[in-house]
């Protein structure tokens, strides 16, 4: 049992606001140079959430395309806010990326059904066993890793999010209708995926620009208009 995180879940349950009804996601975005991802709000403590986890990964990796996980830990669950502390803390041991930490949040949905809050440390320390890492008593005792989960819950809030998990396929400028609690098959996340990549616009650092005419210099003019995006 980890009592300064328990302290931290039991302050951020009782600060949180009422979500707003409607949900809007137009304001998540793909990580640069990337046209098309799926965007998932969870929580590790959800039984739903454990379920499309896997579901979501496949989907993911058939179409070549990343996953952006954003933390909701709901307040009814007493050890999902810690266990994504947890989960921060292996995304950063990693040199290579979020891998570990995302390995971490699959033991943890495999797991869900044994972990209570008083276990919590010797589910985090049995899977540091099986990676062969050495964890501290406290993952995050300056609470960064705290304050960028509430980040995400307080997003998720802003953009309507009530229920996990909740899921988005996002495009450049273009969003996917929510998929929320529940993904019933893999097929259905795939369609979704297919459509938004038939009409997700290339990322626009990646755009080519358009061809310029030669202007002799004697005629050439600055344009007042600037140069277009």
């Amino acid at each position: 049992m980890l009592p300064s995180l328990s302290v931290i879940t039991l302050a951020f349950a009782s600060a949180i606001a009422p979500a707003p009804m409607a949900a809007d996601a137009s304001i998540l975005k793909p990580p640069p140079g990337v046209r098309v991802a799926i965007a998932v709000f969870q929580d590790l403590e959800c039984q739903e959430c454990a379920a499309a986890y896997p579901l979501v990964w496949e989907a993911a990796d058939a179409h070549k395309i990343p996953v952006v996980l954003y933390d909701f830990p709901l307040p009814r669950h007493n050890w999902s806010f810690d266990a994504a502390v947890w989960a921060r803390y292996f995304d950063i041991q990693n040199a290579a990326g979020a891998g570990l930490g995302n390995d971490f949040r699959r033991f943890v949905f495999a797991s869900q059904r044994q972990i209570t809050r008083e276990n919590l440390q010797q589910w985090v320390q049995r899977f540091a066993d099986e990676h062969k890492l050495s964890v501290p008593a406290l993952p995050d005792p300056a609470g960064k890793l705290a304050e960028k989960v509430k980040a995400d819950f307080a997003l998720g809030q802003r953009i309507g999010v009530e229920h996990t998990p909740t899921i988005w396929v996002i495009g450049n400028g273009v969003v996917s209708q929510p998929l929320v609690e529940e993904i019933k098959d893999r097929a259905q996340l795939n369609q979704i995926i297919e459509d938004m990549l038939r009409k997700a616009p290339p990322p626009q650092e990646t755009r080519k620009p358009a061809a310029k005419k030669s202007v002799p210099a004697r005629t050439h003019k600055t344009s007042k208009q600037g140069v277009k995006q």
